[in-house]
């Protein structure tokens, strides 16, 4: 296809354009300590630091530096072409005192308007926003755990709302401060600070174009719903190099408009949650575009006390669509994961909940075009990794390649019959339908999943098959290896399932290895190493031998 240089240019300027305003303009650094800052964590600096961020932006842009100290702080509102820059030593505090947080409205409406009311560290509408050094910002979230809002300020910010159409703020959440809150800003870059215990999410980037997170260390405990970064709505985002360990979800993309998060790069990270370590939801109303994750580490929370969630974690790779949108063109790859509830969770629901209320409510999203490859999982729990969609609103076209994941085992032989249920319209989450049927992956409502070169294990005995199928069709299993008990009724099991091609497998010592039920059609079972089960294949009495095609296996005594 040849190259159209003027498009290229283009986009070469752009991108230079965008990479040039993130930087503040050069000059001498504007000291806070300078503007009356005391830097000894007692007394209230707000004012100091808000007139050198101020008086920097009245000289067109630069650096506001925090030298060797302690800076206790109410809300700072960040200015267009200004950076924080920490030394080393530097640790800004956020004070304890929820009347420091002016109550704000955010321009941009969404369902975060229910939460997003105050914060450490706040800009909207800027450009050229940059927070850097080697400092420390500390919200001391654990002091807000129990607050709820109340009183005149709160009653004159719900009184804002009456008439807007837009969710009004819920009395348990605002009153506890985020630590960074940017709203419909361009060109933001946020690199190797120490980001420790918010009172609510750490980072919120809502309707942001050009965003830059490199390089950032992140410890959120003490409060629910303390996430690690919040991307949402944002175009344009390349998070990298950064590591965290947080009660609530780590690495999370959210749409809680009808704008979609696109164009996303995450590589080189390093997450530990008590819930899910990378995610897509679950507000999903704009959906998800032009996803790309690669090398990242997934480890269990080195905090004991779980506020959210379970102390080994919920997923490790969690993608949902449940509140209306599109999740489209996601890959995943080079990712290694240590004790989790389920590695993947892959979900399309219909919660259908309106980005604004009165909204009409939307309808079931989609969800196609995700590839997921190169995982190790190890530590993995009972639960299983489901890959579910709905009747008549299947997840499409889903490929697992390379992926080997250990799970813990030890399910009940009830389990391996359990009817599961369509939970449509339930919050989601991996360990949403208990324990599923199939140890290794359930996967219900899908057109067009390939399973390539996985392999499956557990420590404890399971009766259960590692694959089971139900409602799927163009299935591609090539490659695929799972541990069986010796008396296993199956090791795969499919049930209405059509077009399927199972092929490159080998069996361990068990009764089946595949169990066809009633629905299948139009399968194949080509080229498999299937000696070591003593029935290569089952089939349900209500299926013709014509619904499988078997040939150049090698069954037993051959």
């Amino acid at each position: 296809m040849p190259v159209n240089n003027n498009s290229l240019f283009s986009f070469i300027l752009l991108t230079a354009g965008a990479l040039s305003a993130a930087v503040p303009c050069a000059g001498d650094a504007l000291d806070v300590r300078a503007y009356g800052a005391s830097g000894e964590g007692v007394q209230l600096d707000t004012q100091a630091i808000q007139a050198a961020v101020d008086a920097c932006a009245a000289q067109g842009g630069g650096t506001v530096f925090f030298p060797a100290g302690a800076y206790l702080t109410g809300t700072i509102f960040l200015q267009s072409h200004v950076r924080l820059d920490l030394d080393a030593g530097a640790r800004i505090l956020g004070s304890t005192n929820v009347q420091d947080y002016p109550l704000q409205m955010n321009g941009f409406p969404s369902r975060t308007d229910r939460y997003c009311a105050r914060a450490l560290l706040r800009g909207e509408g800027l450009e050229g926003v940059a927070i850097t050094g080697y400092g420390t910002i500390d919200g001391q979230g654990a002091q807000f755990r129990d607050n709820k809002a109340s009183g005149e300020a709160y009653e004159a910010l719900l009184s804002v709302y009456e008439g807007t159409g837009r969710y009004r703020p819920n009395e348990i959440f605002v009153n506890r401060p985020f630590l960074i809150q940017l709203v419909s800003c361009r060109d933001i870059r946020v690199e190797n600070v120490h980001l420790r215990c918010s009172a609510m999410w750490m980072q919120h980037y809502l309707d942001c174009d050009f965003v830059t997170i490199r390089g950032v260390s992140v410890f959120n405990h003490g409060c629910r719903n303390n996430d690690m970064i919040d991307i949402d709505c944002c175009r344009n985002v390349v998070i990298s190099d950064c590591i965290g360990d947080t009660d609530d979800d780590a690495l999370t993309l959210k749409s809680t408009a009808q704008q979609p998060t696109e164009h996303v790069v995450i590589s080189n990270c390093i997450l530990r949650s008590h819930c899910n370590a990378l995610k897509a939801g679950t507000e999903s109303s704009g959906g998800f575009k032009d996803i790309t994750i690669t090398n990242c580490v997934i480890q269990r929370s080195e905090v004991d006390e779980c506020r959210t969630g379970r102390r080994e974690g919920l997923a490790g790779i969690a993608l949902e669509i449940v509140d209306g949108g599109s999740l489209e063109r996601v890959t995943i790859s080079n990712i290694a994961i240590q004790d989790t509830s389920a590695p993947l969770f892959l979900r399309l629901g219909n919660r259908a909940r309106p980005h604004r209320p009165g909204a009409p409510k939307p309808e079931v999203g989609v969800f196609r075009d995700v590839r997921i490859s190169n995982v190790v999982a190890t530590g993995a729990g009972v639960t299983g990794c489901a890959i579910a969609g709905l009747p008549g609103h299947p997840i499409e076209n889903v490929s697992l390649s390379n992926i080997r994941i250990a799970f813990h085992g030890g399910a009940a032989a009830e389990d391996a019959v359990a009817e599961v249920p369509e939970l449509e319209a339930q919050y989601p989450e991996c360990v949403m339908f208990g324990t599923l049927p199939a140890y290794g992956f359930y996967c219900r409502h899908v057109d067009g999943l390939t399973l390539n070169n996985i392999d499956l294990s557990y420590a404890a005995a399971d009766p259960r098959p590692a694959l089971v199928t139900d409602d799927v069709k163009a299935l591609r299993v090539d490659g695929f290896s799972a541990k069986a008990e010796p008396d296993a009724r199956a090791q795969i099991r499919l049930s209405q399932t059509r077009d399927a091609l199972i092929t490159g497998c080998k069996a361990a010592a068990s009764e089946t290895f595949l169990k066809l039920e009633a629905g299948c059609a139009e399968l194949s079972l080509i080229g498999n190493e299937l000696s070591r089960a003593r029935r290569p294949f089952v089939l349900d009495a209500s299926l013709r031998e014509a619904t499988l095609h078997a040939v150049s296996n090698r069954l037993r005594g051959d």
